[in-house]
């Protein structure tokens, strides 16, 4: 009979708090076949004690045998998941042109019965420029310091960064709902020729490398290809928009 496979586990469960990383630890462990022997450290002074008896710095700590692993993402690294927090990643920008895509193709489903279609394509598009515009609002001041590294308007008129995101918004809503063309064609057009001429300076002419401000501050997305793909939307966009009725 295999005997089943033991660790220990040291994590912070008190009433007022109660520690994620460890419940996590606890959930990988015990999906690798681990049996789990879970002791809670549930005050302060015990969960100091411990970090200095054990020469840590941080809760939970996990033990496999006699050899420490460390915290979750230690253990996730020990099963070959490394957790990575630093590098270029493109998955941020990926889920929510994913999500706006798939909004898109739902939407036109209901609304003419054919998710595949030039309304499910524009819907995409406006869909996106709202969603871009939501990741730059959730902060504007981290979006428009960061917007100044690069954005030629931007650092020649401070106020545009804050501006910016606002209009995208606007323009995608109003691009979404087919109204008031007079003013989202404008508008898109304006801010995605700039934007598409800021990126293209910066990244493919002076060749400088930045992290994209369309995801705001917390990201590690690079510039040149997600900025440029906004801003040519918009331009495309705005271009459709003025063309279409020639094809109505």
């Amino acid at each position: 009979m295999t005997q089943m496979k033991t660790a220990k586990l040291y994590r912070m469960v008190m009433p007022d708090h109660l520690c994620p990383s460890g419940l996590k630890a606890k959930w990988l462990l015990e999906r690798k076949g681990y049996r789990v022997e879970d002791h809670h450290l549930t005050t302060r002074e015990e969960t100091d004690a411990f970090k200095d008896e054990h020469s840590v710095k941080t809760t939970p700590q996990a033990w496999i045998g006699d050899k420490r692993i460390g915290g979750y993402t230690d253990l996730a690294a020990h099963f070959g998941n490394a957790i990575e927090k630093d590098g270029v990643t493109y998955r941020p920008v990926v889920v929510l042109f994913s999500m706006m895509a798939l909004m898109a193709l739902a939407a036109a489903w209901v609304a003419n019965g054919q998710p595949i279609s030039i309304l499910s394509a524009e819907w995409f598009v406006s869909f996106s420029m709202c969603g871009l515009a939501y990741l730059k609002l959730r902060d504007v001041e981290s979006f428009s310091t960061m917007f100044l590294n690069y954005d030629l308007l931007a650092r020649r008129w401070v106020p545009y960064g804050y501006i910016y995101p606002f209009a995208e918004g606007l323009a995608g809503v109003l691009m979404t709902a087919h109204v008031l063309n007079i003013i989202s064609i404008p508008v898109a057009l304006f801010i995605g020729t700039i934007g598409a001429a800021s990126v293209f300076k910066s990244v493919y002419i002076e060749t400088r490398e930045l992290k994209s401000a369309c995801v705001c501050g917390d990201s590690n997305v690079p510039i040149g290809f997600v900025s440029l793909t906004e801003s040519l939307f918009m331009i495309g966009m705005a271009i459709w928009m003025l063309a279409k009725p020639q094809f109505a």
